[in-house]
């Protein structure tokens, strides 16, 4: 049911992947639901990445990158003032960082995907990270609502020197309403291409009411994720002592927490795991994502309010 792979094919746009035949309703998005599309190109200009070019389209709200620390990273929250997607909405992402740019991206609370009787709701995000770029890429979960049908794409694209971290967590469902594994389906895929060509990808799709398959071993669980950091300017040591202290974060959190840590064929480190609690689930990200940047940067982890 899940599968992270490894692998030289080439990739097109996340639209003309295998995602697409899966989902029989998509051509009916061309008649409900809204196409949104939010457009953004980042640029180094001086000790800033600075946002050079930018659109959006309903119900994707622009709003300016801010700066936190010295490093000149551009901290980008993603609005979608609607407060979730309905059966029929076709949600896009296109963004692009330019020679050494360095971007954060997250939102400001969880993606909420509503029932829907028909049309599933689509979200597909294209990145490009230029060369010797680094992109962190660290969105609240998504939380499938009771019969909710949900598809997403992410596609990320390395230039040499290029850095990705990617995060991507999904919840059973409103679990304090009873919806756990409740939703009709959701098919994800992440697939990550370096510059050599090779690229790790990951899919899965999860239909709780399929007796043959359900959401398998992951049912006793309330939250899948997903932690990615993949780029070839990092050295083959350093990434050894990163999987090393990734294991270790597993280890303290054994019961509540069940994950694993593996090299890929690309350059990087592949993190796969189940929580149980919504606090457990970001106490991990915050560990993970802490040792990664302190391992590849030396930075020190971010503190945020969202509000």
């Amino acid at each position: 049911m899940f599968e992270v792979r490894s692998s030289k094919r080439k990739s097109g746009s996340l639209l003309e992947s295998n995602l697409e035949p899966r989902t029989s309703n998509f051509s009916e998005l061309s008649s409900v639901g809204r196409k949104g599309k939010l457009t953004l190109e980042y640029v180094r200009q001086g000790p800033r990445t600075v946002l050079s070019r930018s659109s959006c389209r309903t119900p994707w709200h622009l709003f300016p990158p801010i700066y936190l620390d010295e490093t000149g990273c551009a901290y980008t929250l993603l609005l979608n003032p609607s407060g979730g997607l309905v059966g029929g909405d076709h949600l896009a992402i296109d963004l692009s960082l330019g020679t050494c740019a360095q971007v954060l991206v997250s939102t400001p609370s969880a993606n909420k995907v509503y029932r829907s009787l028909g049309a599933p709701s689509a979200q597909v995000i294209e990145i490009s990270v230029g060369p010797d770029a680094i992109l962190e890429w660290i969105p609240e979960p998504i939380i499938p609502f009771a019969s909710s049908r949900f598809c997403q794409a992410v596609q990320v694209t390395l230039a040499p020197g290029a850095t990705a971290v990617l995060w991507d967590a999904i919840a059973s469902g409103r679990i304090s309403g009873g919806e756990r594994w409740a939703f009709a389906s959701l098919d994800n895929e992440i697939r990550i291409r370096t510059a050599s060509g090779v690229s790790v990808s990951e899919r899965y799709t999860l239909r709780p009411d399929d007796r043959s398959g359900g959401v398998g071993l992951v049912e006793p669980w309330n939250y899948v994720a997903s932690f990615y950091a993949v780029g070839d300017a990092i050295g083959e040591e350093a990434w050894k002592r990163l999987e090393e202290k990734l294991a270790l974060i597993f280890d303290e959190r054994s019961g509540r927490i069940l994950g694993g840590v593996s090299q890929p064929a690309v350059p990087g480190l592949a993190v796969k795991l189940v929580a149980r609690s919504a606090p457990d689930l970001a106490a991990v990200q915050q560990s993970l994502w802490a040792a990664v940047r302190r391992e590849l940067w030396n930075l020190p982890p971010v503190v945020w309010r969202k509000y």
